[in-house]
């Protein structure tokens, strides 16, 4: 059934469901065309009539990635798909009605270069179903949205989610939400980057609570590591490492030269690599989140799976989820803990999938489809599915769902701050 709601930009006309109302592709901010691709995010226009919020977004310019024989396409999404306006999010709601329901705002993962709201995985109607707001968000990718330039600022991907906690604050009530009532929440590189607003003074205010899936709270590059990528990148491109250079280049240039940063040596005699060379991008900052928090009157919920590695498919999965997500995950919930009285929540998602003849095991990413409480969806299970051939444990995705929802509703997931929640 078609629904409306009246933005602040416009009207927006959306879906309704057995569980609620959804509406997608809302721009938060104006399309990041040519040399605006290096610029801070601007509000959008607004529009005259209504604006159909039935189909979903374009999505930020992205290569393609491959795990092989493991099926990422729920995480993953399509791909690019090309579209000027992709500066969006998606809203699912109970109903678009004035309610003052908490709200979840979800940042995706990718390594800093893909991902979207389009993903299958971050279907929001569970949410709804179970009274929740919930936004997701698409923000700018890899050497729009990561590269460091002169005359450009750093971090545009993180300011792009600066303005879209902003669209929630001026907007979320429209869509029956509490704007004094948010949390913010990613995974991957979703959760480095929402560590990365608990140091960031412009976002004071915009959230109440916050959680942190499988990030880092040390994964920001230095800026001298940021200069050797900036340099590889503008060497291959033949461009001055300029942001007037770079806003000449088309999207499809900046996705052919990745293969020329990929694997570069980015350990310094201060810093090691905080990706281990899976990426190429990530935040750049003076000092690492862990080591920057700002205040304890936000909540967090932090924590990883316990083979986080074992997704990469190296010789030592172990040693490598360490270095990716489970140092900088410790570091960031003992920093949170030593100034918020209380506000610490540590989990640890433990369910070994079965995918890969049982390989995969609690890798990256399976905790997500239990967040989301999908973990039932045929897409997500076969031999190279993503929970692999067994169905789901009874129960775990009610669980790890509602202890979600339970933390955006009153800040505590259903544990002690002294304790750590297990999930598997």
């Amino acid at each position: 059934m078609s629904v409306q709601a009246e933005t602040p930009a416009g009207a927006v006309r959306g879906r309704r469901d057995s569980f609620g109302e959804f509406y997608r592709a809302i721009p938060y901010a104006a399309a990041p065309l040519g040399p605006g691709r290096f610029l801070p995010p601007v509000p959008h226009a607004g529009w005259s009539g209504v604006r159909d919020a039935t189909r979903p977004s374009p999505t930020a310019p992205q290569p393609v990635r491959d795990f092989g024989e493991l099926d990422m396409t729920p995480y993953f999404g399509p791909g690019w798909v090309r579209g000027e306006e992709y500066l969006t999010v998606d809203v699912w709601t109970p109903a678009a009605d004035g309610g003052k329901r908490p709200v979840l705002v979800f940042v995706h993962g990718g390594g800093f270069v893909t991902g979207s709201t389009r993903a299958a995985l971050y279907d929001g109607r569970a949410f709804a179903r179970d009274g929740v707001v919930l936004v997701t968000v698409n923000y700018r990718l890899g050497v729009p949205g990561f590269l460091a330039l002169d005359g450009a600022p750093a971090n545009r991907g993180l300011l792009d989610v600066l303005a879209a906690l902003g669209w929630v604050r001026d907007t979320v009530a429209v869509f029956g939400g509490d704007p004094d009532n948010v949390t913010v929440f990613g995974q991957s590189a979703g959760a480095t980057l929402t560590g990365a607003l608990l140091a960031t003074p412009e976002a004071e205010g915009l959230f109440r609570r916050a959680i942190v899936q499988s990030g880092s709270g040390t994964g920001a590059f230095t800026p001298e590591q940021a200069g050797r990528v900036t340099a590889a990148a503008a060497s291959a491109l033949g461009a001055a490492p300029t942001a007037e250079a770079f806003g000449e280049i088309p999207d499809e240039r900046f996705l052919e030269i990745l293969p020329a940063l990929a694997g570069l040596d980015l350990r310094t005699e201060t810093a090691p690599d905080p990706l281990a060379g899976l990426s190429p991008f990530s935040l750049v900052l003076p000092v690492q989140p862990a080591d920057g928090l700002l205040g304890g009157d936000v909540g967090l919920l932090i924590g990883t799976n316990t083979e986080e590695g074992n997704l990469y498919g190296v010789a030592d999965p172990v040693a490598l989820g360490d270095t990716l997500f489970g140092a900088g995950t410790a570091r960031l919930a003992r920093a949170h803990a030593r100034i918020s009285g209380g506000r610490t929540h540590v989990y640890s998602f433990g369910h070994r999938s079965t995918a890969l003849g049982g390989r995969l095991g609690a890798a990256h990413t399976v905790e997500l489809p239990f967040v989301f409480d999908v973990a039932g969806e045929p897409w997500l299970h076969g031999e190279n599915g993503l929970l692999g051939p067994d169905p789901a444990p009874e129960g775990l995705a009610a669980r790890m769902h509602g202890a979600w929802v339970s933390f955006a509703r009153t800040g505590d997931p259903g544990w002690a701050p002294d304790t750590v929640g297990f999930f598997g």
